[in-house]
């Protein structure tokens, strides 16, 4: 006798709606989910059924809920928080930190080129109409902002989850300062102009469908800004050390 197959349950199809969801990246971690009223009436579901589906998802580590509503949970934080602790510690990693980022974003800017759809292709535009608008506007911090927003629309437009998820994740923990201080880097007007045409390459290569050149304009931007960290690093080193020179006279006996 043939088994029959089980239908599954409303609140597991439910789930696996909402997973996927959060998969592809329409539902991001941190952001707040609609209320369980509007959320059951924009799935067409029933809130009871809604109500499982959201617990089954807790359970999975995927949502939590509070008492100001359900979120996506930061659900790689677990990785990335005690990774980060340890990068900090080390100056040395930022240079690992670099050539990773060229490797994975030479690739993701690539396959953006080719696979991004007309709508991403057209956030991409307007990221660009921002951060030259932001630069205009000598706003550094609106400028960095921006800087994260193009290359996250990148990472979407490669349409690789593993890309996706892993490179949001870093970009948070660059948002936090954790591998160099983009904050004194964003200060220097000459940096943020040679940054600006950086993102301006990547970004209309993509638009324009050119694998080639999106991939070559990612690994220079990448190399660069690796660089101008690195020389912005050593440059602190010789500035401290000849302060400490200048004040050797504290550490001697009369």
């Amino acid at each position: 006798m043939v088994e029959r197959l089980k239908t599954p349950k409303l609140a597991e199809a439910i789930a696996g709606h909402l997973e996927r969801l959060i998969l592809e990246g329409v539902l991001r971690p941190g952001e707040k989910l609609a209320s369980e009223r509007d959320l059951a009436e924009r799935l067409d579901v029933s809130r009871p059924s809604l109500r499982d589906a959201l617990a089954i998802l807790e359970t999975r580590g995927l949502l939590s809920t509070g008492r100001e509503g359900t979120r996506v949970t930061q659900f790689l934080a677990g990785l990335t928080d005690p990774l980060a602790g340890l990068l900090q510690s080390n100056e040395a990693v930022t240079a690992d930190y670099f050539e990773y980022r060229a490797a994975v974003e030479t690739t993701a800017s690539g396959l953006a080129a080719i696979r991004a759809t007309e709508p991403e292709r057209e956030a991409i535009r307007d990221c660009l109409a921002e951060m030259e608008t932001a630069h205009r506007a000598e706003d550094p911090t609106r400028e960095a902002e921006a800087d994260l927003v193009l290359h996250r629309l990148i990472y979407a437009a490669s349409h690789n989850l593993v890309i996706l998820h892993v490179m949001r994740a870093f970009s948070e923990m660059l948002r936090r300062d954790i591998f160099f201080n983009r904050t004194s880097l964003f200060a220097n007007p000459a940096f943020r102009d040679d940054l600006l045409a950086q993102h301006q390459a990547i970004g209309r290569a993509i638009i324009d469908a050119d694998q080639a050149a999106a991939e070559a304009a990612a690994h220079h931007h990448l190399k660069f800004t690796g660089d101008s960290v690195e020389k912005t690093r050593r440059d602190a080193e010789r500035a401290d050390l000849a302060l400490r020179r200048l004040n050797r006279s504290t550490l001697l006996g009369g």
